[in-house]
């Protein structure tokens, strides 16, 4: 996601949440093919320019590898201790919140389904 009106949509309409103690994702379906990412890491979470910047390359790479998400705008807030974690756990913390996510997702499908029949049968 690139610009502040994708990032405020997202905001102002998350439907699915999930976290962690030190991340939290909101994600809003897009109408597209594929899923897009937004990192909203705050220099009041995460001090170091240098410890902001591995934080968004493991969460981004984490993004690439998960293939199972798609359609989602997808955006990632950091919260406070996030820079305390090392390489992989970041990593497992990342893989934890996507599985979360595609499960939300999933029950969601469902429900949605389940209410399209009802009505169908009405």
């Amino acid at each position: 996601m690139l610009n502040a009106r994708d990032f405020k949509n997202v905001f102002d309409h998350a439907r699915l949440k999930v976290s962690s103690p030190e991340l939290l994702f909101l994600a809003v379906p897009n109408h597209l093919p594929h899923a897009r990412l937004g990192l909203v890491i705050a220099k009041k979470n995460v001090r170091l320019a240098v410890q902001r910047n591995r934080v968004k390359r493991i969460i981004r790479e984490s993004f690439r590898q998960q293939q199972v998400v798609t359609g989602l705008d997808i955006v990632v807030l950091a919260r406070r201790g996030l820079d305390t974690l090392d390489n992989p756990q970041l990593h497992d913390s990342c893989n934890q919140l996507w599985k979360q996510l595609q499960r939300r997702v999933e029950k969601q499908a469902r429900r949605q389904q389940q209410e399209q029949e009802a009505k169908s049968c009405e």
